[in-house]
Formats: structure tokens, sequence, C-alpha cells
């Protein structure tokens, strides 16, 4: 059963500037128990990030994958122009402090991280995280595609249960919440796929949703750095940064992180023939993609990280064009098959094969489709979970 716990982070002005490495104490062991990949602000329906906030207090609930002793928050504005200004944070009325004062200045392109917060926490939970806008923040650092509610209000809000006058499906700033006593996280690293997209908005039903519960009895936390539209070669400017690139922020940047889950290359293969309102990239090759997976298994090798390899999910669709199709096919078939038997990654979590249609293996099984033909429902991202579980020999 689901506990909720109120977290409230109150944003005026300071004066002193918190770098990445801030507030981790050296005897403490810290493992990720949620994380959200940030992007910069993009237009799209239902989010804020170009407009920012001004005075008011914004709502957002996340649910932890594992619990432990104690917890911290970790704050970003990898994309912010100006600086972001924090004070009064609070856990379960107990304050949270950052290098010991309640207050503190993210610095455009930085984190923030907080003190430990001597709160017990279980796996499973749910915490409601709010923060305090007093003034204007310019474009916000956020979560596209959060599968979330997340709600603005005017004025301070911070200890109060006022319902949002407005509503976005994404995370701002909010990148990390931390635990300790936990036994190390797992990392699902991705696209729209891995980010849980067309699974029930505020159900926790993304794949890394469903793997966190089969972990459950091993105190591993897993934390889901997907990003919708994200390629693994290229870059658009909707889709986050790339993804061989950011890899090593998001992924192997995770505290505690001990297995890496990768799911990335079919927005390149889709990409490169189809623009989705965010531009179009260079055609790739199956080759192309390959090395950007050897680039990744190369750098979570040199961090003593596992990593494991997603095959590329089934995609046919009858709006495709034949020949658009054959190629894109051709390419995700020597992938997977390079995925499958090269043996170059530490484990295979065989994700085509979880949701593929029995009777084609080209096409998502029509019990496990969300509707598009693409990304899965809520039953297929279970089966992709019960995959990963398989891989890592759970």
């Amino acid at each position: 059963m689901r506990t909720t716990k109120f977290l409230a982070a109150g944003v005026i002005a300071a004066a002193m500037f918190t770098t990445p490495a801030a507030a981790q104490p050296l005897h403490t062991t810290w493992s990720a128990a949620w994380a959200s990949a940030m992007q910069s602000p993009t237009a799209a329906d239902g989010n804020w990030s170009q407009a920012g906030f001004d005075h008011q207090t914004i709502r957002q609930t996340v649910r932890l994958s594992t619990g432990g002793r104690s917890l911290r928050i970790r704050l970003s504005n990898l994309y912010g122009t100006k600086p972001l200004q924090l004070t009064g944070v609070t856990v379960a009325r107990t304050d949270v402090t950052f290098h010991g004062s309640r207050r503190t200045t993210i610095a455009p392109g930085r984190t923030a991280t907080s003190d430990a917060v001597a709160v017990p926490s279980v796996s499973d939970e749910q915490l409601v995280v709010s923060l305090y806008v007093d003034g204007a923040t310019g474009p916000a650092t956020f979560h596209e595609d959060g599968l979330t509610t997340t709600s603005a209000t005017a004025g301070n809000h911070l200890h109060d249960n006022a319902p949002g006058t407005a509503t976005s499906h994404a995370f701002y700033y909010l990148t990390g919440v931390d635990v300790t006593g936990a036994a190390g996280t797992i990392v699902a690293y991705g696209d729209s796929i891995t980010n849980g997209h067309n699974s029930t908005v505020g159900a926790d039903h993304r794949y890394s949703d469903d793997l966190a519960q089969r972990l459950g009895k091993t105190r591993l936390g897993v934390a889901n750095a997907g990003i919708s539209g994200n390629l693994l070669l290229h870059q658009l400017p909707c889709f986050g940064d790339v993804g061989v690139t950011r890899f090593r922020r998001d992924a192997l940047g995770q505290p505690g992180v001990r297995t890496v889950i990768v799911e990335e290359g079919e927005n390149d293969i889709w990409d490169s023939e189809f623009n989705f309102g965010c531009g179009e990239t260079p055609r790739i090759t199956a080759d192309q993609l390959i090395a950007g997976y050897r680039n990744m298994i190369a750098a979570a090798h040199a961090r003593g990280v596992r990593i494991i390899g997603g095959t590329i999910t089934p995609f046919k669709a009858d709006y495709m064009q034949p020949a658009d199709f054959e190629r894109a096919e051709a390419i995700r078939t020597q992938a997977n098959q390079w995925i499958r038997t090269s043996g170059q990654y530490d484990g295979v979590a065989d994700f085509a094969l979880a949701v593929g249609d029995p009777a084609d293996e080209q096409r998502i099984d029509p019990a496990l489709d969300s509707g598009d033909h693409l990304h899965p429902n809520d039953a297929g991202y279970a089966a992709m979970a019960a995959a990963a579980a398989k891989a890592l020999g759970h």
C-alpha cells in the first residue's frame, strides 16, 4: 500500500552557489530511488518550460522505487538562463539544508543536492514536492511527458494543500531523490518507451516501475532516465541531448548505479524518415547504431558498471510506406541480431520478443499495443519489466 509524504521547497533570493558535488557526506552511500532526465525548455502542449514561473507554488509527485533510512533531493538548473534561487525546503516538517544553510542558489548549467534528511522511507512511497518561486525564473529546466499531474498555484502554498489552478504533465527542476540504506540502483535508460509513453498517467506503469516492484526484496532502486523522442546519435531540439552524450550524466551519474539497461535506437531509425514536428535527422545505418552502443558499453565498463542491452521493439504499422518500413526493419533486425549475439553487453533484455506479436514479429502484439503500433500499453510495459528482470537474474 502506498504512503505519501510531503516535501516543500521555497524559491527566493540567496547568495551562495552550489556545485553538483555539494552536500554529499563522504561517509554516506547514496542510491537513486527516483530520477528524471532533464531537458531544455521547448514548446509542447501542457508544459510551462518556456514561460517559466513567477510567484507560484509548483507541486509535483514522485514515487520511490526503494526506501532508506534518510533521503535527499537533487534539483537542476541545467538549461536555465539565470540563477535559480531556493530556500525553505522541508521534508515531513523537517527542515532541509544545502551545505548547512536553508538557502542556496543554483547557477545556470548546475545542479544542487540537499544535505541528508533523517526521514525514513519505504519502497512504493509517494513524495509530494512543492517549490515556491518568489520571482520570475525565466525558462525552466524540465522533463517532458512526465506521465504525472504537476500543479501550479499563485502565491506561497508550501504548507497547505491548496489545489492547483493549472496542471501540467511535466516535471520541473526536480531531477532526483536518493536514499541511504539501499543496495544500489538500476538505471533504465532510453527513449519514449523507457519513459513509459502512452502508459496510464499517474498510475506508475512504466516498465521501470513494474521492474521496481519485481525487485522489491532486493532493496535495489530503479531510476528512470528515459526521454521521449530521444535519439542515440543525433539531436532534435524537442527530445533532449544526444543519447551517447547524456549517457554519462543521466545514467552513469546516478548515485549508487550498478547496472544500466539501455533501450535506444528506435527514434534514430524513425526520425531519419519522418518529421514529427521537431525536425528530421540524417539517415543512419545499423553499423552506426552499433558504434553508439559500443561507446556506451565502454563508458559503463570503465566505471565498473554492468550494462544490459535492450532489443529494439517492433514498429510495423499500416500507415508506413512499404519501402520506408523495409529499410527501417532491416536496420532494426541487424541491430537486434548484434545486441542478442555479439556478447558485448553484459546481458540482454529481449524487449522485442517480450512485446512482439507471435503471429508477426514485426508488429507489437495487439494485446500489448497502446494503439499507435509503436508504444506498449500498461500490460506491454509489464512484459518488458519481466524481460528486464530476467536479464538481471531475478
